[in-house]
């Protein structure tokens, strides 16, 4: 029990850097580390992820904020949709097999892998390019999107990150450091919504999920710093190989259970 905590909050620092380099990924890593190595339940795993991940965007946030990064307008728009969608995927993620949450959870993340990979380059597709004019959502195109990825992302308990980035990417073309920004924004909204789905009808332990959260927000100040430093077309198709590197984990361990 003590080398699976250890494990786990040393993973926490990964999931707090990959939310302030990439934008998202932290509840990718956050579920699988919760269910596998802590020993959580997945109904318990996945409200305690959203809160990890929520608390550590809200940081990450204020960070790229700083550097004006951010597209608001797109962002709280996108951000107030996903947040209905996120509770009413919660709530219907509560009453789920766990196998089906998985399952379920490594399927969406395979196809946002794959068109995270496959995306068009972008003219602006380079470090330093957050300075640019961006391309904002139509309010009708992002409440939609929005309510979509809200409502997925809730059902499976992630932040909704390796949706959002590709959203803003392929569909709003925002450059890479501006999709990491605004998503981490989009991500603290329907975090916050996806939690109070679950927290109805769920406890959770909240000094692990506190005590974890704390050693996220430390990695997400290096992921910053290093967002600073890498090109942005790197860092697209990095998260894409990363998201179906873990997607394909999961897939293969739910496989073996069922099986066993």
């Amino acid at each position: 029990m003590e080398f699976s905590l250890a494990l786990t909050f040393s993973l926490a620092l990964v999931i707090g850097l990959t939310l302030g380099l990439l934008g998202g990924g932290g509840a990718i890593l956050a579920v699988p580390v919760l269910t596998y190595i802590t020993g959580l339940d997945p109904v318990q795993a996945i409200p305690t992820s959203l809160f990890i991940v929520g608390v550590t965007s809200l940081v990450s946030l204020t960070l790229h904020a700083l550097k004006r990064r951010v597209v608001w307008r797109t962002g709280f728009i996108f951000g107030i949709a996903a947040m209905v969608g996120a509770f009413v995927g919660g709530r219907v993620g509560a009453y789920v097999p766990a196998t089906v949450l998985m399952f379920s959870f490594a399927a969406v993340m395979t196809a946002a892998a794959i068109a995270m990979i496959r995306g068009r380059r972008q003219a602006g597709d380079q470090a330093g390019d957050q300075d640019e004019r961006p391309q904002e959502l139509p309010i009708g195109k992002a409440l939609a999107i929005g309510a979509v990825v809200g409502l997925v992302s809730g059902f499976v308990g992630a932040g909704g990150g390796f949706l959002i980035v590709p959203a803003l990417v392929l569909l709003s073309r925002l450059p890479m450091p501006r999709a990491v920004a605004t998503s981490l924004l989009i991500i603290t909204m329907q975090s916050a919504s996806g939690l109070a789905g679950y927290t109805v009808s769920t406890s959770l332990d909240w000094s692990l999920a506190t005590a974890i959260a704390g050693l996220a927000v430390a990695g997400s100040f290096i992921g910053f710093w290093l967002s600073n430093r890498l090109p942005s077309q790197g860092l697209r198709k990095g998260f894409g190989f990363f998201v179906l590197a873990i997607a394909a984990v999961v897939f293969i361990k739910e496989t073996l259970q069922l099986i066993g």
